[in-house]
């Protein structure tokens, strides 16, 4: 196979272009067109446009920072990129963003989202305001979310008091409950309070007005008590199922010790989770086996750990069957909105058999951690193959080194060589490539895993960046290339070739003219190596998971 792949990419030396010098061209810290900037390390580069930048900003977030900038410096210049839409008239189109994102389940991390959705909320543009306010309900899912949403409305607000869209928005928020009661009851009872902001709180300040006697009840239960909810009693069959549910997470809450059957009973009659359960008896082995068989898919990854550490997913049990038939399944993944990054760093967590605070550690299953890492791939959005030639190129320059997306266990490296290993899974012929201020060639396959592929890159050499050096590579082998995709944060300034002319004197030298640059962002800084007036030059974000998608509908010219 390899040597079918080497023959098919390797370019007779007759077809091959001679190199000819040329003194015009410019190196990386020289401006070569007009249009270009001066990126973080002093290199000239493109800037992405404005929309480009604000989904960066909601798929990869600023928290952290970058290598070469701080996460107020990111977010300050973020924010203005939405400022500078909305002044041009161009809001609705950030609100259909954030909601397309949000909705489909795009980004990994809803925070950067509902920041958006604030500053859009709270602008003097009523289009943006009113269209702002009309997806609320789509974005903000769960009470977390609204909470987080209110944080940062109340840090974006120029006043004090809450004004009458801000009040009726977030009464719509509760009231649009009605038709299902006993889930408002569930969430408000699951997530009671998040960012320093509480039910009570928002209810109170949003003077909201129970449009039925099913909210009325939950509401007064969360202003006040279980008594004053008892007030809105009545023979109707949803107010019946509220008030029980209600009842059975009060009950859940005073049980001990000695109450553990009768626990496990309330759990399984109304669905109860984790944050109905008392503290004291989250250390029992039978609380977490009956909580399992009804845990929702997040809270299943999120809690691995600790339901290893109970003996829970030891080797043929149960509880490893049903975590790896619930990881594997496709279908659950996307339903439960499981974003891929959240499953890398779930992967990363699990295998390192400890957690990354306090003293919680395990003995690691094999199997779930194989799981992990093949729900990471599931979560993504399936393409065919396209049958071309590509050359899958990871930047290791040391900027790449910085965390991505918040995530203290994640590098920038490590998430390209994810995103990377997702393409050698799809495509039949493909090289890979990790570079710096040089190249070096990876023995990497269909069947090589994360793992084995992170060993492949740790003893590379982190240093300067080069983003031509993909290209040269192709050159310099006389290799054939349909496409280049490149994961970098475009912080590029080694070179003594600009990263587009390297790909306009390969198409020239290999007779394929119109070889494609495919930059996948890992960074949410404004810069790219695309030149933007080639139509054969590609932005994406990393981490989209419309991005696979994206990709191959460009490399096969349907955009």
């Amino acid at each position: 196979m390899d040597s079918i792949k080497d023959s098919q990419m390797q370019i007779d030396s007759e077809d091959f272009g001679s190199i000819q010098p040329r003194g015009d061209l410019k190196s990386q810290d020289e401006k070569m067109t007009y249009d270009q900037v001066v990126n973080s390390t002093g290199g000239f580069v493109y800037s992405v446009n404005d929309l480009t930048r604000v989904l960066r900003f909601l798929c990869l977030g600023t928290e952290g920072g970058s290598y070469y900038a701080k996460e107020p410096e990111l977010k300050r210049e973020n924010i203005q990129c939405i400022d500078r839409l909305i002044m041009n008239g161009r809001g609705p189109e950030v609100v259909d963003l954030i909601c397309t994102v949000s909705i489909e389940g795009r980004a990994c991390k809803q925070g950067p989202t509902l920041y958006a959705l604030a500053i859009c909320c709270r602008c003097n543009d009523s289009k943006t305001k009113t269209a702002a306010y009309k997806i609320l309900g789509s974005v903000c899912r769960i009470p977390t979310h609204l909470f987080e949403f209110v944080k940062y409305c109340e840090k974006e607000s120029s006043g004090t008091g809450w004004g009458r869209a801000h009040r009726v928005a977030i009464g719509k928020w509760y009231n649009g409950f009605s038709k299902d009661p006993k889930k408002l009851a569930y969430l408000v009872t699951k997530y009671q309070n998040r960012h320093s902001w509480s039910h009570r709180d928002v209810v109170r300040l949003a003077h909201i007005k129970p449009e039925d006697s099913k909210i009325d009840m939950i509401l007064k239960y969360v202003v006040k008590d279980m008594a004053s909810a008892n007030s809105m009693y009545s023979e109707d069959r949803s107010v019946v199922d509220v008030k029980a549910f209600l009842d059975g997470v009060e009950e859940a809450k005073k049980c001990t010790k000695s109450d553990i059957d009768k626990l496990r009973s309330l759990i399984v009659e109304h669905q109860l989770v984790r944050e109905h359960v008392p503290t004291g008896l989250l250390d029992s082995k039978e609380v977490w086996d009956t909580l399992l068989r009804l845990m929702p898919m997040m809270a299943m990854i999120r809690n691995l750990g600790k339901m290893s550490t109970l003996g829970l997913l030891d080797s043929k049990s149960f509880g490893e069957t049903l975590v790896v038939d619930k990881l594997t399944n496709e279908g659950l993944l996307k339903s439960a909105r499981i974003h891929p990054f959240s499953l890398l760093v779930a992967w990363n967590q699990y295998k390192a058999g400890r957690g990354s605070k306090g003293k919680l550690s395990w003995s690691v299953n094999d199997n779930i951690t194989k799981a992990l890492e093949e729900a990471f791939y599931k979560a993504f959005k399936n393409v065919p193959p396209t049958g071309k030639r590509y050359l899958l190129a990871v930047d290791v320059s040391g900027s790449m080194q910085t965390p991505v997306i918040g995530s203290s266990e994640i590098e920038a490296f490590e998430a390209s060589a994810a995103m990377m290993l997702l393409t050698a899974r799809t495509e039949e012929n493909f090289e890979v490539i990790a570079f710096s201020k040089g190249y070096t060639k990876l023995d990497i396959n269909r069947v090589d895993t994360l793992n084995t592929v992170l060993k492949k890159c740790s003893n590379l050499p982190f240093s300067g960046t080069d983003c031509s050096m993909p290209m040269l590579y192709a050159i310099d082998h006389k290799k054939k290339f349909d496409v280049f995709i490149v994961y970098t944060d475009s912080e590029t300034y080694h070179g003594k070739m600009h990263p587009s002319e390297a790909l306009k004197q390969y198409r020239e030298y290999a007779k394929i003219h119109d070889a494609r640059l495919i930059v996948v962002g890992m960074v949410s800084n404004g810069f790219s190596i695309a030149d933007p007036n080639d139509p054969f030059m590609m932005d994406v974000v990393g981490f989209d998971t419309e991005a696979p998608k994206a990709m191959s509908n460009f490399v096969m010219g349907k955009f």
